[in-house]
């Protein structure tokens, strides 16, 4: 990951305020009467937080332009939410029993008649179908037409320094519709996009690491550099391996051979064939097979510029995770579905696609944003997608985020969304040691703190340094406690904001801490402009939740082919068995750090170098302990994981 996530959706911190109905949403309970009449049905979590009458700046012009999708609700979402629900619980009599597409289609989707009816609503208010999916009808037109369609009004709301649209009241369909209406999103335009969770350079620019290096961890101790904790400490790694990674998390013999995985991003890397091969010929991964990397990508890119998702930093996203999970199960079919752009529509276009055509059973996500930034309407509309995964036996994996407890980047103690969803299995991070023969030693929640050297070389400045990343995690203030949770997660965490009990993040990890690294290979921009490949250490949960995939590949192979679907319950349900490295922020009994060296314009030595001590398990508020914690979750996959899914 990036050392800052991108800063995304620009505006207020607004976690505190948001109402906890996402779960009512994604579960299909009724809506309520609007207040206004018995005619119409409100569309729960429609105005936004921000829209208040403080920030009111008046009505919008009646002719300006509105996009919007309403998504539908299908003809049982409460079902729908149920059978997912049991046939991902090993305990249930359902465990396993999955729907193709075509039935999860039949079975839980929309009738036509459903369809046919929010057309003529919508067009009979004067707006234009531009769009029909299984999921959603997209609309466009002018304000009054949506304003007409929809029973609010509106308005502009001053946003942190800018100005955005948003209803002034929540939004509302005709009862008449009975209840085919999930949700409604573009009424406001605020930005709604997710960054990517990771520590990539552009490709414009090349990046290289500066050594020295350790081959493996404590490999090469930094002897003329000042003590750190009490003692001297090694140089960070060069960058781990899939030979590494394969023996830290009990691969085995396993490969992922016959299993599907999807990743998604935004973009494409127009040079992902030739990287994932070179990387694998250099490493010793098993080489890619014809046909064994596929990409599903969209005809037309939007918002690819700088200012709103700088297109070219999604492609070395794309590059670590189709190389990490390659690393770990080599001989699995990995399929690359991108996004038009980082929107929120669009990556849940890209989600949609793999649950429509049933593309994969795991799909990695590294990518997302601050739960403060998650509407509930966009939260249903994920949650929807996640819920007809779990009945086709698809589980979603999604990085918690590289901010610590998100104070540092955003002022308020927040979890990342989507991660936050209920129906996902969010990834946590770790720094890895993996000592000589690929033995592994031990792992620390990640979390960074950075003091640099000083300028006679005798001592750290300002040691231990400030917080710069680490594994996000925490409690949500949005989603209720899971079921997989009850009793496993300590209440001190679920009920630190609510007595009934909320959602706590992340449910497993593994290695993330960008000192502790994976090398990957990307053609990038060298300094003197031509195009090359080159190899440089990475980190992230962008690295954990790809690996974690991989991971689950190989379980899935154990269980000879057999879809694990959505993870969770299974997880939780191993929870204290030797399946895990429980993973505390002190496994050694004192404070560890990593010496690094880094070229200070990222690629040569031309403008000199920066020496820093990097500081392991320092995770902002956060602390790995014993046991499950907001850090590591139930922890990371250890020897016995793996085939633990045999089992099942």
């Amino acid at each position: 990951m990036r050392s800052n996530r991108a800063t995304v959706r620009a505006g207020v911190s607004m976690a505190a305020t948001l109402p906890m109905i996402a779960g009512a949403l994604a579960l299909g309970i009724p809506a309520a009467h609007a207040a206004d009449g018995p005619a119409r049905d409100t569309l729960a979590g429609t105005k936004p937080a921000w829209a208040t009458a403080k920030a009111d700046k008046g009505a919008a012009a009646d002719s300006s332009q509105v996009s919007a999708r309403v998504y539908l609700a299908g003809r049982d979402a409460t079902g729908l939410a149920a059978y997912a629900k049991s046939v991902s619980d090993p305990a249930s009599a359902s465990y396993g029993k999955y729907l193709s597409a075509k039935q999860a289609q039949a079975r839980f989707g929309a009738t036509k008649a459903q369809v046919a009816a929010v057309k003529s609503w919508l067009t009979s208010a004067g707006l234009k179908v531009t769009g029909v999916t299984r999921h959603y009808v997209s609309v466009s037109g002018d304000v009054a037409a949506a304003e007409k369609a929809f029973g609010t009004q509106l308005h502009n709301y001053a946003k942190g320094s800018k100005t955005y649209r948003a209803p002034s009241r929540t939004a509302s369909a005709p009862e008449s519709l009975n209840g085919a209406v999930l949700t409604v999103t573009g009424l406001d335009n605020a930005p709604h996009k997710a960054s990517h969770d990771d520590q990539l350079p552009g490709p414009s620019t090349v990046f290289k690491n500066a050594g020295p290096f350790s081959s493996y961890y404590g490999s090469n101790i930094a002897s003329t550099l000042p003590d750190a904790y009490g003692g001297k400490i090694p140089y960070a790694v060069k960058g781990y391996t899939g030979k590494q990674l394969r023996a830290a998390y009990g691969a085995g013999s396993y490969t992922g051979k016959g299993v599907r995985v999807a990743i998604t991003d935004a973009f494409a890397s127009p040079t992902i064939a030739y990287d994932a091969q070179t990387y694998a010929n250099k490493h010793g991964d098993a080489a890619w097979k014809t046909g064994q990397l596929s990409q599903v990508l969209p005809k037309n890119y939007t918002h690819t510029g700088a200012d709103e998702c700088d297109a070219s930093g999604w492609y070395g996203e794309e590059t670590l995770d189709v190389e990490a999970v390659h690393a770990v199960a080599p001989a699995a079919n990995v399929t690359y579905v991108g996004a038009a752009s980082c929107m929120d529509d669009d990556l849940l276009d890209s989600l949609s696609k793999i649950v429509d055509n049933h593309l994969a059973d795991l799909v990695s996500n590294s990518w997302g944003d601050i739960e403060a930034n998650q509407t509930p309407d966009l939260a249903a509309a994920y949650d929807q997608v996640f819920q007809f995964g779990a009945v086709e036996g698809i589980g979603f994996y999604f990085s918690s985020g590289d901010n610590g407890d998100e104070v540092a980047n955003t002022g308020t103690k927040q979890v990342d969304t989507p991660a936050n969803s209920a129906w996902v299995t969010a990834v946590g991070g770790t720094s890895l040691a993996v000592g000589k023969g690929d033995k592994y030693l031990w792992e620390t929640g990640w979390g960074t703190e950075k003091a640099t050297l000083s300028a006679d070389g005798k001592s750290w400045t300002g040691f231990p340094g400030a917080f710069t990343s680490g594994a996000g995690g925490g409690t949500s203030k949005t989603v209720a406690e899971p079921f997989y949770q009850k009793g496993v997660v300590p209440d001190a965490l679920a009920k630190a904001d609510n007595a009934a009990g909320n959602r706590v993040v992340p449910d497993i990890s593994a290695i993330a801490d960008p000192n502790t690294g994976f090398l990957v290979g990307q053609t990038q921009t060298q300094a003197d402009g031509s195009e090359s490949y080159s190899e440089y250490r990475i980190g992230g949960t962008s690295l954990a939740s790809p690996v974690i995939a991989a991971v689950q590949a190989l379980a899935q192979e154990a269980r000879g082919g057999k879809a694990i679907g959505f993870a969770n319950p299974s997880i939780y349900a191993k929870y204290g068995t030797k399946a895990y490295h429980d993973v505390t922020d002190n496994p050694t009994g004192h404070q560890l750090a990593v010496a690094r060296v880094d070229f200070v314009n990222g690629y040569d030595a031309t403008d000199g170098l920066t020496t820093s001590v990097r500081s392991l398990g320092k995770d902002s508020s956060l602390s790995a302990v014993k046991g499950y914690d907001d850090v590591t979750g139930v922890g990371t996959p250890a020897n016995g994981y793996v085939e633990s899914f045999r089992r099942h």
